[in-house]
């Protein structure tokens, strides 16, 4: 056979199987104009823009697993889809389909005694965490883009957020999972225990997969107590050391009642003034630093702002913090949060940027903060270093702003340089240079730099082992 005549077969054979995935989910679940499958194809800060032949949106479980074991028969590559609010390129595809799960929506249970809720993937992280409030509950998982990423999304990259400290990772709130494998059948994990020591723990594999071993289909989540006691401050610091000294403080005072602890430096507080309607200077005066830190209970009026109140004198009264504020009200605590959750609105204004997700034990925070800057204003003086995050859990977005008046572009073409710096040190002082956005595909050469040989040799096996084929999210993580 000719390669044109090759060339022809195949083409016909991936209409055949369009058609026969076309046909399983119906109209309401198809896709294949441009117009229509455009915003599937992009990354969220446009940063890739990639192709498909069509857009599938199955309704059921069963839809899904029907249209992959089409797909794994043609050897159709599929790109899962949540909520497409990923940073690092991981939900655009190359070639093949995307399988969207917006349409997997539904509640399915809500154990109240078992303190549990089962969700289908394309549930909005939002709507989750207002059933779980409706409930009498708390489902704590929480980040920026939580009004529209879905919780499949979520597990599959294994999202982070502002209450790790107290409640860990997405990985940490999950007692069972629905997954489709690549080859079409259904792992059928939905158990909710908290005790199953019958083997592998299956459903971890899966959490951090970015969808490259199977496609989540539903979760088990764990709920909490609602808190009923909180409180808020904002605490101004003159260094990266002393907000970790406030921290220590605050955890060893406070304990699991702790729930958050944010760094933000001055520049980041300058930039949300600058930028963001309604956002102001909480304190009178200028710092170097600043923790926003949120403490709660599930217990009615618990004294949790007597005991805030003795950690800010005391802390202030040895120079450990400079000021401090309590909200005193809801409205005032929502204000001092807006402040950390648009920094990174507000830095889109500043020019261009490079980011960096990276973490460190807990010990060595304020040593990276220091190091690093000192080691990117030596190669680029005037950059503007914007350094904050999730103290309390060690994960420090190291973001650089480019320096005033300077070529945008000429920045970023330093941003492997940039990398390679900040990485290296992250990864010397025994962090790592992804801590809560995973590896998409920006970060593969990262993962192949950093990682030792057996540790991809293993993830690979895995890879092999799970999805022989690869057609499932190809390109991908590793």
């Amino acid at each position: 056979m000719s390669a044109a005549a090759a060339h022809y077969s195949a083409v016909n054979a991936n209409q055949d199987v369009l058609d026969a995935i076309h046909a399983v989910v119906g109209p309401t679940g198809w896709i294949g104009d441009a117009a229509g499958m455009a915003p599937y194809l992009v990354e969220t800060r446009g940063l890739w823009r990639g192709q498909a032949a069509g857009v599938v949106r199955p309704g059921t479980t069963e839809e899904v697993a029907s249209v992959v074991r089409l797909a794994a028969a043609a050897r159709l590559p599929i790109v899962p889809q949540g909520g497409n609010t990923g940073l690092l390129g991981g939900g655009v595809p190359d070639s093949g389909i995307v399988l969207s799960t917006s349409r997997l929506n539904r509640v399915r249970d809500l154990d109240a005694t078992n303190h549990t809720l089962t969700v289908e993937a394309g549930c909005v992280l939002a709507d989750i965490q207002r059933i779980a409030d409706e409930a009498g509950f708390l489902f704590p998982l929480s980040l920026a883009a939580e009004g529209s990423c879905q919780i499949g999304g979520n597990l599959s990259t294994n999202a982070g957020g502002v209450q790790v400290l107290r409640f860990g990772n997405a990985r940490d709130l999950v007692l069972g999972l629905e997954v489709v494998m690549p080859d079409g059948r259904v792992w059928s994990g939905l158990r909710g225990l908290r005790k199953d020591n019958t083997g592998y723990d299956l459903k971890q594999i899966f959490i951090g997969a970015e969808g490259t071993l199977g496609i989540i289909t539903a979760a088990v989540l764990k709920l909490f107590a609602k808190p009923k006691t909180q409180e808020t401050a904002f605490v101004a610091a003159p260094s990266a050391e002393g907000i970790l000294q406030i921290f220590t403080r605050a955890r060893d005072l406070f304990g699991d009642a702790l729930v958050a602890f944010e760094m933000v430096p001055r520049i980041g507080l300058e930039f949300t003034i600058r930028h963001i309607a309604g956002v102001s200077d909480p304190l009178a005066a200028a710092h170097p630093f600043y923790a926003l830190i949120e403490i709660a209970s599930p217990r009615e009026n618990d004294p949790l702002r007597d005991g805030l109140e003795r950690l800010l004198t005391d802390a202030i009264g040895d120079g450990t913090a400079t000021d401090a504020v309590v909200a005193a009200s809801v409205a005032q605590s929502e204000a001092l949060w807006r402040i950390r959750e648009t920094i990174p609105e507000a830095q889109r204004h500043e020019g261009a940027s490079v980011k960096h997700d990276v973490a460190v034990p807990v010990s060595q925070v304020a040593a990276f903060v220091v190091r690093a800057g000192e080691i990117v204003e030596a190669a680029e003086p005037g950059v503007r270093v914007v350094a904050f995050g999730h103290v309390g859990d060690g994960n420090i977005h190291f973001n650089l702003s480019q320096p005033l008046g300077a070529d945008p572009k000429r920045f970023l073409a330093r941003c492997d340089e940039f990398n390679r710096m900040v990485h290296d040190l992250a990864v010397a002082m025994g962090g790592t240079f992804s801590a809560e956005h995973g590896i998409g595909r920006l970060k593969r050469g990262e993962l192949v730099h950093y990682k030792s040989e057996i540790e991809i040799e293993l993830m690979r096996r895995i890879k092999t082992a799970f999805d022989p084929l690869s057609i499932m999210n190809p390109g991908k993580v590793i």
